[in-house]
C-alpha cells in the first residue's frame, strides 16, 4: 500500500502545461511561436523589474528555502518529561536560534491513540516530529508500523546507554530511539512515620515484599497512614515483582504467551493479594490521586520508578522527610533481586512528518550527546539517566538535602546495574487487561490457577487477532 506522501508529486510554480502550444503532428505550431515570444518578453521584463526594486542581479537571487523551521514535540508529565523537553530546547537554541520548537503535553494514552490512528491510516497531518513512547509500548510500534519510525543509529552511540535500555528500542540492528530516563525502581519512604512504628532506615534495606508488609501494617496503626496506593486498573507493582526475578506475561522470545504456567505471576498476584487484605494500600484511580497521596501525606512510602521524584520534591515541606532503600524482592522466588523497572520513556522521530531531519539534529545535539544537558535535568527534574556517563556528572554524585543528605543517584546506578532485563514484546498493555481482569476474580475466591489458565487462553486469543 502507497502511503500518502508517496502519492504527492512536486512542480514547479511556474511550469508551463504546454496546452494549445502544440500542432497535432507535436511540433509547435506559428500560433505556439508567437506565444511563447510573448511569454518569454514579458518574463524578462518582469525580472528586470523585480531587480530593479531589489537592487539584486538575477544570479543573486537567493533559492527558495523549503527546510522546515519548526519542530513539535509530543510528550506527558510536565514536571518531568515536559520539562525535560523545554530544557533541551533551550540548550538547542544556542546552536540553531532560528528554529521554532513547540512542546505539547498531552497524556499517554491520548499520544498512543493517535499514533495509531495515523499510522493505520497513512495521515500525518498534525503529527508531531518527535515523540516520547514508554519502553513498554515501542515494539508494537516498530513491529505493527515499518517505516513510520527514523533510524536514529547514526547519533545513538550504543557504547554510550545501558544495554536493558538500547534492546527495547533496537530492531534488526537498527536503533529507532534515543534512550531518556532509567525506569529503575525504587522504595520511596517517609523516614518520620516509619521512626514513629519503630524502624530506622537501616531496616529498611534489602526488604522482601511479605517483610514491606508487616512493616506497613505497624506503621498503620502506629501513624493511620497507608503504606502505598495501589489502582486496581493499573499493576505497576506486579510489573516490578515480576522483572526483579527476569520474568514477563511473555515468554523471551516477546511473542509466546507465559501465564499459565508462570510460577513469578503467581507469586506477584499473591503478594498483590497480600497487600490488600492487609489494609496497608490506598485503593486509587489515575494518576493525579496517585500523586496526591503522597504530596498531601496521606502514605509512608511509594515504591515506584525513580521518575516519581520530581513529583515528590514538588512538596518543598517534606524536605528532609523522605529516604530512598532498593525495592523490595519477591519472598520464595530464588531469582528476584532488591532492583527492578517500571515505565521508563525514549524519544523518537516519525519519519514521515516533514521536518524529520531537523529532529535528527535536535535529539543528536541534545538528549543523544549532551552531557551538560542531562546534568541539569539531574539537578532541575532528579533525572537517572541511561546515558552511562552521566555517574561521572556534577549533580549526579551531590548529596540530596531532599533526601535527608542521601546520595541518590550514586545508589541509583548501583539499583540499574542490577535489573534483570527481559523482553516486554508487544501486548505488555493487553496482557495487563486481561490479568487486571484475573486479579480481581482471584481476590473475591477464584481459584488462581484455573483462573489464569483461562486468562492464558484469551490471551493467546488476543494475540493471534491483534
Amino acid at each position: 500500500m502507497k502511503r500518502k506522501s508517496d502519492l504527492i508529486h512536486t512542480a514547479s510554480p511556474c511550469r508551463y502545461r504546454g496546452r494549445g502550444l502544440r500542432d497535432k503532428t507535436g511540433g509547435v505550431s506559428v500560433f505556439g511561436h508567437r506565444l511563447l515570444a510573448l511569454a518569454l518578453a514579458f518574463c524578462l521584463l518582469w525580472g528586470l523589474t523585480a531587480c530593479a526594486e531589489t537592487g539584486e542581479e538575477p544570479s543573486e537571487r537567493p533559492a527558495v528555502e523549503t527546510e522546515e523551521h519548526t519542530l513539535t514535540i509530543w510528550a506527558w508529565d510536565d514536571t518531568f518529561n515536559v520539562k525535560a523537553a523545554n530544557l533541551a530546547k533551550a540548550y538547542y537554541a544556542k546552536t540553531d536560534p532560528g528554529i521554532q520548537v513547540d512542546i505539547v503535553t498531552m497524556a499517554q494514552t491520548d499520544i498512543i491513540t493517535r499514533l495509531n490512528t495515523a499510522f493505520s491510516s497513512s495521515n500525518y497531518e498534525g503529527l508531531p516530529n518527535i515523540v516520547l513512547i514508554e519502553d513498554y509500548r515501542i515494539q508494537n510500534f516498530l513491529k505493527s508500523y515499518p517505516g513510520e519510525f527514523r533510524d536514529l543509529s547514526s547519533i545513538v552511540d550504543p557504547n554510550k546507554f545501558m544495554e536493558y535500555k538500547l534492546r527495547v528500542m533496537t530492531e534488526e540492528g537498527k536503533i529507532y530511539g534515543v534512550p531518556f530516563d532509567s525506569g529503575a525502581a525504587a522504595l520511596f519512604y517517609r523516614t518520620d512515620y516509619l521512626q514513629a512504628a519503630g524502624y530506622t532506615q537501616e531496616d529498611m534495606q534489602n526488604l522482601t515484599w511479605n517483610e514491606y508488609i508487616e512493616i506497613g501494617k505497624d506503621v498503620k496503626e502506629a501513624t493511620g497512614k497507608y503504606m502505598l496506593t495501589l489502582d486496581p486498573s493499573d499493576l505497576g507493582q506486579v510489573r516490578i515483582m515480576m522483572q526483579s526475578a527476569g520474568a514477563w506475561y511473555m515468554k523471551e522470545d516477546g511473542e509466546s504467551v507465559d501465564i499459565a504456567e508462570n510460577e513469578v505471576l503467581k507469586a506477584s498476584l499473591s503478594t498483590y493479594q497480600r497487600m490488600v487484605d492487609s489494609g496497608i494500600a490506598l485503593q486509587v484511580s489515575g494518576w493525579d490521586p496517585f500523586v496526591k497521596a503522597f504530596q498531601e501525606e496521606e502514605v509512608a512510602s511509594v515504591p515506584s520508578g525513580c521518575w516519581v521524584m520530581s513529583n515528590i520534591v514538588k512538596a518543598e515541606e517534606q524536605s528532609g522527610k523522605w529516604a530512598v532503600a532498593s525495592i523490595p524482592r519477591l519472598d520464595d522466588i530464588p531469582e528476584s533481586v532488591n532492583a527492578s523497572s517500571i515505565g521508563g520513556g525514549s524519544w523518537y522521530v516519525l519519519s514521515n512528518v516533514p521536518g524529520a531531519d531537523l529532529a535528527v539534529d535536535f535529539l543528536g545535539k541534545t538528549f543523544a550527546s549532551n552531557e551538560q544537558l542531562i546534568d541539569d535535568l539531574v539537578k532541575d527534574i532528579s533525572l537517572v539517566s541511561t546515558m552511562k556517563s552521566a555517574k561521572n556528572l556534577k549533580y549526579r554524585s551531590e548529596p540530596s538535602e531532599f533526601f535527608g543528605g542521601q546520595r541518590i543517584y550514586e545508589d541509583f546506578a548501583a539499583w540499574t546495574e542490577q535489573i534483570p532485563p527481559v523482553n516486554y514484546g508487544l501486548y505488555t498493555y493487553t496482557m495487563e487487561d486481561i490479568i487486571a481482569q484475573s486479579l480481581q476474580s482471584i481476590m473475591q475466591g477464584a481459584d488462581m490457577d484455573e483462573t489464569l489458565k483461562n486468562a492464558q487462553t484469551q490471551a493467546r486469543a488476543s494475540v493471534l487477532h491483534s
